[in-house]
């Protein structure tokens, strides 16, 4: 397949015409207007420092289902001491910038890009963006952050600076997205952590299928607490 060239139009094309890697198309901005609309159409940006502007919807597509989500016993136990302390969207700059902080050290370079930063905080001063964050104390030592639109949260990064604290953000966020009955968190590309808590792959396909019936939900917008 061709890797489309976007225009100033805001329109991507379909998403089963990505190439079998996942790259569907290049150029566009990141104004907001467009990433939702991408974001709405199984599609996510992801490109490195210096590089043009690339687009994503790889198939097949890692998610987690709430009902089949799963706590290792192990974090159970720590969770029950109550080390950390845990909050929603009361430090979604500093989630994000920790997020692309822990990626130049660990891959010499992030594709959190000051760009990228700034975009997303403007998401979140829309209601649509949202972090988890996990404090020591009074310090930030963990969080995640991620889209939601309609029933579905769209997982972008996590962090940890102490063991766990990026999971317990993940098991609060879970517990928020039950309690709104989600239908599922996209977490886009496969990884081992998530699959310890039930993440599986689902066809792009099947994924889209489940995109469009829990995008077309109300919009769990504003600012998120925990319970």
């Amino acid at each position: 397949m061709p890797v489309f060239q976007l225009t100033d139009k805001l329109i991507f094309p379909p998403a089963e015409l990505a190439e079998n890697n996942g790259l569907l198309a290049i150029g566009g901005d990141l104004s907001p207007e467009r990433l939702l609309l991408a974001y709405r159409s199984g599609i996510f940006p992801w490109y490195s420092e210096g590089d043009p502007l690339l687009w994503w919807s790889p198939s097949p597509r890692l998610v987690i289902f709430p009902a089949e989500f799963k706590v290792p016993k192990r974090l159970s136990r720590l969770m029950r001491q109550e080390k950390y302390s845990v909050t929603m969207d009361i430090a979604f700059r500093q989630v994000i910038t920790a997020c692309a902080d822990t990626d130049e050290r660990q891959e010499k370079g992030s594709w959190i890009t000051d760009e990228m930063i700034e975009a997303y905080c403007q998401l979140h001063d829309m209601g649509y963006a949202h972090s988890v964050e996990c404090w020591l104390d009074d310090e930030l030592v963990g969080g995640l952050y991620g889209i939601s639109l309609g029933s579905i949260f769209f997982g972008e990064s996590m962090f940890s600076k102490e063991p766990n604290s990026s999971k317990i953000a993940l098991v609060h966020l879970m517990n928020k997205l039950q309690e709104w009955n989600f239908d599922l968190i996209d977490c886009q590309m496969k990884t081992e952590h998530l699959m310890q808590f039930g993440a599986r792959e689902i066809p792009g396909n099947e994924f889209q299928r489940l995109l469009d019936k829990s995008s077309a939900r109300p919009d769990q917008k504003g600012k998120w607490q925990v319970d």
